[in-house]
């Protein structure tokens, strides 16, 4: 029982890498996966950064060896990466009110640097104020996606960290209050 305890932190980590890259390899509405749900939430249930940080890097990079690279990918893997942070900073201790502003600013984050990455790349958008805007409200129709998607699986992966709060995991993952 002790050792199943003391590897739980691991499990969580291959399910979450496992339910990054899958999301993203099934046909689905336009970002909607639970990436930043997942991102969100490895800031909160890992105590090493450097462990809540992999996680969320890893499944992206896997689904990208599938999937392929683009242009805006380096803007894409630093939200992901802030999100993580984010996590760390708002979900303190995690609730579901808490939960909803870190998935909501998680969501605006990954939207206003994804689509600078878009709007710098040049080819779409004149590099100027009104182009920029342009980028801007050009994305808002995918907007929703990344907002319900992130705000359903953050929802969705409290409720397994309280189920493990409750069933006492240990090993690399912190306790769900105030650190």
């Amino acid at each position: 029982m002790q050792v199943a305890l003391r590897h739980s932190g691991i499990w969580i980590a291959i399910g979450l890498v496992l339910m990054i890259v899958l999301s993203r390899l099934v046909p689905h509405p336009p970002n909607f996966t639970p990436v930043l749900a997942a991102a969100l939430f490895c800031g909160v249930l890992y105590a090493r950064p450097s462990h809540a940080l992999l996680i969320p890097l890893l499944g992206m990079a896997a689904g990208d060896l599938v999937l392929g690279l683009h242009d805006q990918i380096w803007a894409v893997y630093l939200a992901v990466a802030l999100c993580v942070g984010l996590g760390r900073w708002m979900l303190n201790p995690p609730g579901v009110l808490t939960t909803v502003a870190a998935s909501v600013s998680g969501s605006v984050l990954f939207f206003l640097l994804t689509n600078l990455a878009v709007w710098l790349q040049g080819d779409l958008y004149p590099l100027t104020a009104t182009g920029l805007l342009a980028c801007y409200v050009a994305a808002i129709p995918f907007f929703h996606h990344t907002l319900i998607a992130t705000l359903l699986f953050g929802i969705a992966l409290l409720g397994l960290a309280r189920l493990l709060q409750g069933s006492q995991a240990t090993g690399d993952l912190l306790p769900l209050q105030h650190r």
